[in-house]
């Protein structure tokens, strides 16, 4: 019974956080996962260049879709329920997860407690991220690993994770050649009617599944190695230096939590012996780590599937520990955790960039009521970085949408600039170009962008007004930071990011708010806006504006 109030508790964690976790992380818990649904599922949508190119499974996408088919059947189909199920979904499987780590872990106290915390995995539990699903699979995995007596039941949920996010094999590559290693089976008998039998049949379904929706033969592991690690394709989208895990992307993600973690570590390297599973557990995130490294794209969420191993270290260290601590110590350490956690936790799941959650309900109201002159409905612009909201998956109506794309130099081209590149150079050279303003029905009904590129394109706004301001992120300048990390990267021996210039073009890209524009009616007029582009610059001959409607 103790269990089911364990699994009770750690589920209203997580169900808590599909409810308090109301910000944009990164684009690929929409764009890898939601928007494919929804294309899948109702016809219309988006699909990014990485499924034009096949280096993402359907599994994933699928197990959403057939929440979304059964929705439609029901005629419940709601934008609501298309956004909260997929979410209590992966709520549910981490919830799980968490609970499986308890187990492995012993039952242990600090265990619970540990896992519950971490302001990281509040934050990314519950979101339809690959990564999230990928930490939530191994978790399972570990707690079913032979770290006494024999087992392989761990190789299914570690073959479908290694199917689905290719890069966890080195995760499991230490830790297979560990089990090897210690059982008392023969090592060509596990080799052949446990490790290639299954990672076959699991290889086999996931092949099956994306041949019959990508429409051809393919295998996507393959496809994902090649691109992003093999053609480094990744590094397109930032490049970071060889020792950011180290010395950044983990410790962000562990928080506070850094601190047992490195107390484990210490211990462990000075009495092996006794943290037999530490040992090896570290010598797993080691090598995962130096594996990463090599690799130019850098994210934290790359590292999240190490949290359940760091943490186990930190438990097994603290559980010892506190047979000797006094109870204040105890009391004192957990709710300094709990607090250190909590207010990351806070921050970045309720206000830092809550602008694309809070403006797609806004579009929504937009594509579902907005009718111009001629009855024609919305036809939304985003003139933002690309991916920067959700997209079709928040909406649920099939209106004219575009964006600004940023598929990679895929093939190899010379002084090759993005489409959002190249608007960023020349914002309103790009809009003359592309979209049409003659006849005035012809532009795009609302236009959305950040506050930051309002005064770039006013010229253009001069025929808009503005209809809602979303408030978005604080957009800080870290430049003070420099020298600081100047003196880090000489004692490393390498080059230093130059942060300043790299806060100079996110801030011209981003900004404190997101504003979405409707364009004027023919009765309408725009005084204002119209007097204030006169005083601040020549008005544009009309020859010079292209007739020809590109935006379609």
């Amino acid at each position: 019974m103790r269990l089911l109030y364990v699994f009770g508790l750690i589920l209203a964690v997580r169900l808590a956080s599909v409810f308090i976790v109301k910000t944009y992380f990164v684009p690929d818990e929409y764009w890898q996962s939601l928007e494919v649904a929804h294309k899948l599922t109702f016809g219309y949508g988006y699909l990014t260049w990485e499924w034009v190119q096949g280096i993402r499974s359907y599994v994933y996408p699928l197990a959403i879709a057939a929440i979304y088919k059964v929705l439609a059947l029901l005629q419940l189909d709601s934008v609501q329920w298309l956004v909260l199920l997929p979410r209590l979904l992966q709520a549910l499987l981490t919830s799980y997860s968490d609970y499986r780590f308890y187990v492995w872990t012993g039952k242990r106290k600090w265990a619970l407690f540990l896992i519950l915390v971490p302001w990281f995995w509040f934050y990314t539990g519950s979101r339809t991220l690959a990564n999230t699903l990928e930490a939530s699979l191994i978790t399972i995995a570990l707690s079913y690993f032979p770290w006494y007596g024999e087992g392989t039941a761990y190789l299914w949920p570690a073959a479908i994770c290694c199917f689905l996010r290719p890069t966890a094999a080195v995760i499991w590559l230490p830790l297979t050649i560990y089990h090897l290693r210690k059982s008392r089976l023969s090592v060509l008998e596990l080799i052949l009617k446990r490790f290639v039998l299954i990672g076959l049949l699991v290889a086999a379904a996931g092949i099956a599944i994306d041949t019959y929706w990508h429409g051809q033969l393919i295998v996507t592991p393959w496809e994902f190695l090649k691109y992003n690690i093999f053609n480094n394709i990744g590094s397109f989208y930032g490049s970071h230096p060889w020792h950011w895990y180290f010395s950044t992307g983990l410790p962000t993600v562990l928080g506070i939590n850094t601190l047992p973690f490195v107390f484990g570590l210490v211990q462990t390297v000075r009495k092996s012996e006794k943290f037999p599973i530490s040992k090896q557990l570290l010598i797993t995130i080691l090598v995962t780590l130096l594996v990463l490294s090599t690799v130019e794209h850098k994210e934290l969420r790359f590292v999240s599937s190490l949290q359940p191993l760091c943490l186990y270290v930190a438990s097994d260290v603290l559980s010892r520990w506190s047979y000797r601590a006094t109870r204040t110590k105890l009391w004192l350490t957990a709710l300094a955790i709990l607090l250190l956690n909590a207010l990351p936790a806070w921050y970045f799941s309720t206000i830092h960039q809550k602008g694309p959650i809070e403006l797609m309900p806004k579009l929504r109201d937009v594509a579902q009521e907005y009718r111009d002159e001629r009855d024609h409905r919305a036809n939304i612009l985003f003139l933002m970085p690309c991916h920067s909201t959700p997209y079709y998956s928040h909406i649920h109506e099939n209106v004219t949408m575009r964006f600004l794309t940023c598929e990679p130099n895929l093939k190899q081209l010379a002084n090759f600039k993005d489409e959002a590149d190249r608007f960023y150079e020349k914002p309103m050279s790009w809009l003359r170009s592309h979209i049409p303003v003659h006849p005035r029905t012809a532009m795009p009904t609302h236009v959305v962008l950040f506050d930051s590129l309002r005064e770039k394109i006013s010229e253009f706004l001069t025929s808009y007004r503005l209809l809602h301001s979303i408030e978005h992120a604080e957009v800080n300048k870290l430049s003070d930071s420099q020298a600081l990390l100047n003196e880090w990267s000489s004692v490393l021996g390498t080059n230093p990011p130059n942060i300043t210039s790299l806060l100079q073009f996110v801030e011209s890209r981003t900004g404190k708010a997101i504003l979405v524009y409707q364009r004027l009616k023919a009765s309408e007029e725009n005084a204002f806006n119209r007097q204030q582009f006169e005083d601040a610059e020549p008005a544009i001959e009309p020859e010079a504006l292209p007739s020809e409607n590109q935006f379609n």
